[in-house]
């Protein structure tokens, strides 16, 4: 809870970056879109940067005879490779802006790269904070750094930006220069925060010693090295679709960037269920690592996957049901886009509990298996966009992603049944899905007969009553409900006879 609840918070005040810059008359359509470039290039080149040692970090800090040496391995290693790695993308820096289509925003490209080496350096001091319960830290030092990317971002697009536009020799021009196109000082906030987080982290990274154990660091390599390739196909099916869309909409540069910016922007509303997931695997992987050391950790983990499926399928209905709302979250120029929203909730659900069923394959050193499933869908999603993105443009990365997920999903379920077995309920939480869905289209149905705001919302609320009254009575013996509301799930009486 202390690990979900300050990255939801972390999470959600980075958020409020997309209201300001969707609606900031600085900020076009189509720079929103370059910005998408490179925002997906940061996680291919993070998982490049880390290759899967934050998950060894966990799965060998258990041992006895590695407590001592783990954290000065994995940090050391870790420097070490971003040394390295830096240095090659600096020298090709100007190859790696024509990749993502940035070749114009030199500085972007350097921001970027400076951002990825940074918090390269941050993942393992953050990681220890999880391991050894440190939850207050590791909030301060996640929502501090966020707190300054927010507000640099405002002082630099906002501010500065009228301050030079009401005076042409304010103090601003001093670093601030009005030319330079807005988003390359939406890069350097980012930049800011990574050089905060660091900062607060010093203490941390002071307590590393040159001691670097060379056989832990290979069992670290090979327990990561399918990680990597995990990863690689998990931001190849996350985020990679931006650049895909660059590469073959058949449209100009103008027109591709700016379906890439609409198509950004709407993906930030399936922010809910995103948000959720994100914060639920901060808490969970070392959670299931220190259940398996227990009795039946497999009756835990199918309880932790119930009540998972029960709250997405709920924030489905919240987000998808409540659109005339979520909408105004991001600029009207960005509203024809609208209609991917409810496929990528699905989508997200769908990886959501592919997290969850992951863990058998992690805990039973088998992160080979995780890296076959994620280059499935890795290679389904390419295909997908390749064949449909020329006709279809966006919509064919939101269905290629829904497509991806779910498909992913089915295949780790199948083959981790056959490896570790968990009693999942698997054909009652296929059922709670299958409702949110048909409620979905019940409410379009309904609202069809009469569009107006006002009635659509009673609609949705009417709805989702109907949900949260349906998994209430199903779920009445498992529910933590409070007495007051457990007199209204009461079971029925027994039958005569019975």
């Amino acid at each position: 809870m202390w690990y979900g609840l300050s990255s939801i918070a972390a999470r959600l005040i980075n958020v409020l970056l997309t209201p300001y810059l969707t609606y900031s008359d600085n900020i076009k359509t189509s720079d929103f879109g370059k910005m998408a470039y490179i925002y997906a290039a940061i996680p291919i080149l993070n998982i490049l940067f880390t290759y899967g040692f934050e998950t060894a970090y966990f799965r060998f800090s258990g041992k006895e005879e590695n407590k001592k040496s783990i954290y000065n391995t994995a940090f050391l290693s870790l420097l070490f490779s971003t040394i390295l790695l830096t240095s090659i993308l600096w020298i090709n820096q100007a190859a790696l802006a024509n990749f993502i289509g940035l070749d114009n925003f030199p500085k972007i490209v350097q921001y970027g790269i400076l951002i990825v080496a940074i918090d390269a350096l941050c993942r393992i001091p953050l990681a220890r904070l999880r391991q050894q319960g440190r939850p207050v830290k590791f909030a301060f030092v996640t929502i501090a750094g966020i707190l300054f990317n927010v507000f640099f971002t405002w002082f630099f697009v906002g501010y500065c930006s009228a301050a030079v536009h009401h005076n042409s020799s304010s103090w601003v021009i001093l670093f601030f220069d009005p030319k330079l196109n807005p988003i390359v000082y939406v890069m350097l906030a980012n930049l800011i925060q990574s050089v905060v987080t660091l900062l607060l982290l010093s203490s941390e990274i002071a307590q590393v010693r040159l001691k670097f154990n060379l056989r832990l660091w290979k069992e670290m390599m090979v327990y990561s090295a399918p990680l990597l390739i995990v990863g690689f196909g998990g931001i190849i099916n996350e985020t990679f679709d931006r650049l895909m869309l660059k590469w073959w909409l058949p449209g100009d540069a103008l027109s591709n960037e700016t379906q890439v910016g609409i198509y950004s922007a709407c993906y930030k509303l399936s922010i809910l269920i995103t948000l959720f997931i994100q914060a639920f695997r901060m808490g969970a992987e070392p959670f299931f690592f220190k259940q398996a050391e227990g009795q039946n950790p497999q009756r835990v983990f199918a309880r932790v996957m119930k009540f998972f499926v029960i709250i997405i399928c709920l924030m489905f209905l919240a987000v998808s049901l409540y659109m005339p709302i979520w909408k105004n979250f991001i600029g009207p120029k960005y509203w024809g886009g609208l209609s991917v929203v409810p496929i990528l909730l699905l989508a997200n659900m769908f990886l959501g509990i592919y997290y969850n069923l992951s863990v058998w394959y992690k805990l039973g050193n088998k992160t080979s298996a995780g890296a076959y499933i994620t280059i499935g869908g890795a290679l389904l999603t390419i295909a997908i966009n390749y064949l449909f993105i020329p006709r279809f443009g966006y919509m064919a990365c939101a269905w290629a992603t829904f497509l991806c997920y779910g498909g992913m999903m089915i295949a780790s379920f199948i083959w981790g049944q056959k490896e570790y077995r968990i009693p999942y309920a698997w054909k009652k939480l296929t059922a709670y899905i299958v409702i949110v869905v048909l409620l979905f289209f019940a409410h379009k149905g309904i609202t069809a007969i009469w569009d107006n705001n006002f009635f659509s919302l009673t609609v949705s609320t009417l709805l989702i009553g109907f949900y949260l009254w349906f998994v209430g009575n199903v779920e009445k013996k498992e529910l933590p409900l409070l007495p007051i509301i457990g007199k209204y799930f009461k079971p029925l009486p027994p039958k005569p006879g019975a």
